[in-house]
């Protein structure tokens, strides 16, 4: 049974939270010095839980977290859902099952995301990660700094009205620029957006096999062969066709051009 990572995070997050309220004075109340090779088990436990640690520990639990939703933020925030969804369109109009399959089709996707994001996170190493590295700034600068190429990669790709419309849903004033939109209502209209546009690319992938699926259907019924299915005949010309005319060449210069 597949796991709900998100509800798992919250609970750990209201024991931890639990335990950091209510530990100490369970401790407290303990009067047995209970030591383990000369080490006080309890004076180690409240050094654990007091305010100067707690900073450290709710980090570690935020990254736990981050690491957590990592597929999830690969997915909303770069070009791996454009991809992937047109080359389910592209499986299934050619109507070859589970060829290519889902390992592959991932895979494909994973390479091309990688390459149209490199520019993006090669800003984000210059700008973020190698300052960061360096202590030149902080955390919260890096992750600000982080976060302009990104935001700047969503923008170019993100129609207008789809950001107006989780506004509206947000209840948020008008932004007056990009500046002033909130990362958390440019992401839902960044996906709404990839997905408009990977529909729109898969109806054009349709369009030719369509037309040779309709081709042979009529031929068999003319040809009195209403027992043989169309798609049995339409298979092989669909995969000539697709050889012949370079599909994959054209198909993935189209993705990449796609995003500017």
């Amino acid at each position: 049974m597949p796991v709900n990572r998100p509800w798992i995070t919250a609970i750990a997050v209201a024991l931890f939270g639990a335990l950091l309220l209510g530990a100490p004075d369970a401790l407290a109340q303990n009067t047995t010095d209970a030591s383990v090779g000369g080490v006080d088990i309890a004076q180690a436990a409240r050094n654990f839980i007091s305010r100067e640690n707690a900073p450290t520990s709710l980090t570690i639990v935020v990254l736990i977290t981050i690491i957590s939703i990592a597929p999830a933020i690969l997915v909303m925030t770069t070009s791996f859902t454009r991809i992937i969804v047109v080359l389910g369109f592209l499986r299934q109009a050619m109507a070859t099952q589970q060829t290519p399959p889902n390992q592959v089709l991932i895979g494909l996707a994973l390479i091309l995301t990688f390459f149209i994001m490199t520019p993006t996170y090669q800003q984000v190493n210059e700008t973020a990660l190698q300052p960061y590295l360096n202590q030149e700034i902080s955390d919260t600068e890096a992750l600000s700094a982080a976060l302009l190429p990104m935001r700047e990669f969503m923008f170019r790709q993100t129609r207008p009205k789809d950001i107006v419309l989780f506004l509206r849903i947000g209840k948020m004033e008008q932004p007056q620029t990009r500046d002033d939109v909130p990362t958390h209502v440019l992401m839902p209209a960044f996906i709404l957006s990839e997905l408009t546009t990977a529909f729109m690319i898969g109806f054009i992938i349709y369009i030719p096999f369509l037309i040779i699926d309709m081709v042979v259907a009529s031929t068999l019924m003319a040809m009195g062969m209403m027992m043989l299915p169309p798609i049995f005949v339409s298979l092989p010309f669909k995969i000539i066709m697709f050889v012949l005319a370079d599909g994959w060449f054209l198909l993935f210069s189209s993705l990449t051009r796609s995003f500017g």
